[in-house]
């Protein structure tokens, strides 16, 4: 199936067109969507856009932003489902019993791999223009674990990597709990609470009640996105895969790199934050945080950081505010000189108004005295989450 979007103001309709991808025999889905018509390559000298969803959700929860992106920034644009979630499973699932479950960990780590793997296999040959100058890389927009994920790639290839946004970043990912290591099949204590656990995410009733925290709008979720987040959960490998995310550790970084925070503290390419001020998990405070990591000394020779704050929306700003999150991620991937993104005008005023279909959005810059003005226990709290 292909995905007709019609653009705005009369602009060309933008189809966004499922594909799937073979990764270790597994069959993974993902998206892409080309704003030049005819032509293998719509990413010219700025380079294709990866999007890195967050968890329970497939690359569906981007279909809001990527026709948006692709038209305001030119580039092709793709979305990935992390195997496990959405159209990305092993083949002939049994509960983690399945010969093509068996010894696969649901974990940061293989995520990451996946991960590395489709921008070295399928993004760069399909967009590497022939006797190019340098090596092409990538604009990756992370959202939620997305972002951890983005961070964890800036930090094992940074060579892949033109440009990080964070909407909404989790610091923090796997739970690494005893007794068992997330390699399928599952013990039989994992096993009996992964299986009592998903079912109780997976509930309709559940889902909702998820959307009502996570977002600010309810007018932003319907029903239609409910039933797609559900359907991700009804093949037979859901309940193993969950239990093996329940166990696995968190993402192993490289080059003495100790958690997330000292990851970004060495990431070497610029970094947009896009942060919905609503969100009840990853709080203003730990985007703040987030930023105080950033801009060490090291950083700040060579590489940007911004930070924009969104007011009126949760912790999914690429699906509450699509039209917000690409006015400033295109201005933001376009300015294609490193030291420009320092005084580029991401916002044409202090305070910007922009109107989502339910409702209108307040972007401002959070600057260094916003961020040096933390109190005790919201910075205590944000560093220890983010360890």
């Amino acid at each position: 199936m292909t995905y007709l979007l019609v653009a705005p103001n009369g602009l060309a309709a933008l189809q966004i067109v499922p594909k799937t991808w073979q990764y270790k025999n597994h069959p993974v889905g993902y998206e892409v969507i080309n704003p030049i018509e005819g032509m293998d390559n719509g990413s010219d000298n700025r380079g294709p856009i990866l999007l890195l969803n967050g968890f329970g959700v497939g690359s569906f929860h981007q279909h809001r932003l990527m026709p948006m992106l692709a038209r305001d920034t030119n580039s092709i644009v793709y979305g990935i489902d992390y195997l496990g979630q959405g159209r990305s499973w092993p083949k002939d699932c049994d509960d983690g019993m399945g010969e093509n479950e068996r010894g696969l960990i649901y974990s940061a780590d293989t995520w990451l791999e996946q991960i590395i793997n489709f921008i070295d296999n399928v993004i760069i040959p399909a967009n590497q223009i022939d006797n190019a100058s340098k090596k092409l890389k990538v604009h990756v927009v992370g959202n939620s674990v997305g972002g951890y994920l983005s961070v964890a790639l800036g930090n094992h290839r940074p060579d892949l990597v033109e440009t990080i946004s964070l909407l909404n970043a989790t610091p923090i990912w796997g739970l690494n709990l005893p007794g068992w290591d997330g390699k399928l099949p599952a013990p039989p204590l994992p096993k009996f609470v992964g299986r009592l656990l998903f079912d109780q995410i997976r509930d309709l009733n559940t889902i909702e009640k998820y959307l009502e925290v996570a977002y600010a709008n309810a007018d932003a979720f319907d029903e239609d996105l409910m039933a797609k987040i559900r359907a991700c959960t009804e093949g037979k490998g859901g309940h193993a895969a969950f239990a093996s995310i329940m166990w696995s550790p968190p993402v192993h970084f490289k080059n003495q790199v100790e958690g997330f925070s000292d990851a970004l503290s060495h990431l070497r390419c610029d970094t947009l934050l896009l942060f919905g001020a609503e969100d009840k998990w990853c709080t203003p405070s730990i985007g703040k945080n987030m930023m105080k990591s950033l801009n060490c000394k090291g950083r700040n020779e060579y590489f940007t950081q911004r930070y924009i704050e969104l007011s009126d929306v949760g912790h999914c700003p690429n699906h509450e505010a699509p039209k917000a999150v690409s006015d400033v991620l295109s201005k933001w991937i376009s300015s294609t000189e490193p030291r420009r993104k320092k005084t580029l005008q991401l916002l044409p005023d202090e305070e910007h108004i922009m109107t989502e279909p339910w409702g209108d959005i307040s972007l401002r810059e959070v600057d260094d005295e916003d961020i040096l003005s933390m109190n005790v226990v919201d910075t205590f709290l944000a560093q220890y989450i983010s360890k």
